[in-house]
């Protein structure tokens, strides 16, 4: 927790076959934290070799535009669905 932003910081593992997307993870997240979508963002995914766990670490703030002010751009640029991100650049 870090108050001072306003922001949840989640560590969570995911066990599946192949590297879940970003964005699929994202959704989960939003989900199992009854967040909104645009509250949560993905900072770090990381799947070890010849493993099915990939841990992460993600941001769940409490206010959207507060995310947006304190999130790097390359994480925004990250988190958004591939059709927006190529559309951005």
């Amino acid at each position: 927790m870090n108050p001072l932003i306003g922001r949840r910081e989640v560590a969570f593992e995911v066990q599946e076959a192949a590297t879940p997307s970003r964005a699929e993870v994202r959704r989960g997240l939003a989900v199992m934290l009854k967040a909104d979508l645009e509250r949560v963002w993905v900072r770090r995914l990381r799947t070890g070799t010849g493993t099915h766990l990939t841990v992460g670490l993600a941001h769940v703030y409490d206010d959207a535009a507060k995310a947006l002010e304190v999130e790097p751009e390359h994480i925004v640029k990250r988190n958004l669905p591939p059709k927006e991100a190529t559309e951005e650049s």
